[in-house]
């Protein structure tokens, strides 16, 4: 029996428009917004040519690929490839590589645009402060084999840091490129001097859209500018520093191919090679191409694992997230 006293509500049935009509409302926001939907296609193209075309090759990862027999004749080996990447003392050796220079990377390069984004936020001087990051922006435009060859030039055992090593201090010459316990150090180093000033872009903008009246109450209360950094500004920005994380996390197992490639020699192979440089000499020089695409199709599923868990862990705590 339904309950006596409450009025009864009479639902509405949702009456969906026929097809046609949806098609047609369809075609006219194309057709008005004609020019935006235009921007769009040469990004749009982009990725569809070299992100998700590509993304067909990776059934070669279950094949034994003969350029000879082809795509669709190759034998099916099913996760053959992925059992001898995991049995292969060389590819592990190199998935510890990659995860070691990832991890020095997230532990000194991701923090560092952060302090350089706050420092040059507290800069007054509107001048100064454009000045600075203009400098600071510089290097991200050079490419990664003018950064090598300037490096090499100035780390080179007769280069310019040994010499003055040598008459300032007495000191011998390092071999700075040829050892390799700085190689690791070296590749982080770069990545530091030549991407810091770049990841401040996004934190400064967060940092515009900070409250000025949060600044002003503080002040008022009596807070230092230590003090309002620490319980005004980073809480502000936390929630773009942990997306940026989640992002960087995506990424873990990829540390750049063309810096990397550039710094190798014999001297320090077993150390600085990783996935990206292990791709290349299994896939392009030993020619084994179905082997070299199971290794990157193991790093992006390892890169998609780690941001869905990040994801999840900053929703947890409370935070955005990327979705």
């Amino acid at each position: 029996m339904e309950p006596t006293g409450i009025p009864r509500i009479p639902q509405r049935r949702i009456q969906k428009k026929p097809n046609f009509e949806v098609q047609r409302n369809v075609r006219k926001h194309i057709r008005q917004d004609r020019w935006i939907y235009l921007l769009i296609l040469p990004g749009l193209l982009y990725f569809l040519i070299y992100k998700y075309l590509p993304m067909a090759g990776l059934l070669l990862s279950f094949q034994d690929y003969s350029p000879f027999l082809g795509f669709f004749n190759s034998p099916w080996v099913g996760l053959k490839h992925f059992e001898t990447m995991f049995h292969d003392p060389e590819a592990l050796r190199v998935i510890l590589n990659t995860l070691e220079i990832s991890f020095y990377q997230i532990l000194f390069a991701f923090p560092l645009p952060i302090i350089l984004a706050l420092m040059i936020n507290e800069v007054r001087s509107t001048l100064y402060k454009r000045t600075i990051q203009s400098l600071v922006y510089l290097p991200h435009f050079l490419s990664w084999v003018v950064v090598v060859g300037v490096f090499v030039l100035f780390l080179k055992e007769d280069g310019l840091f040994n010499n003055l090593l040598g008459s300032l201090f007495g000191i011998r010459p390092v071999s700075f490129l040829t050892d390799p316990g700085w190689f690791k150090p070296l590749i982080v180093f770069q990545v530091i001097w030549k991407e810091a000033g770049w990841g401040t872009i996004i934190i400064l903008a967060a940092l515009a859209g900070v409250n000025p009246q949060l600044y002003e109450a503080a002040v008022i209360d009596g807070a230092n500018r230590w003090q309002q950094i620490r319980y005004i500004t980073l809480p502000a920005i936390r929630n773009t520093i942990i997306i940026l994380l989640i992002l960087r996390l995506g990424s873990v197992m990829d540390t750049g191919f063309e810096q990397i490639f550039l710094m190798l020699n014999p001297f320090n192979m077993e150390t600085g090679n990783v996935l990206d440089t292990f791709v290349y000499f299994k896939g392009i020089e030993q020619g084994d191409v179905s082997f070299a695409t199971a290794v990157g199709l193991f790093k992006g599923v390892i890169g998609l694992v780690l941001v869905v868990i990040a994801n999840r862990m900053a929703k947890k705590f409370g935070e955005g997230g990327i979705y």
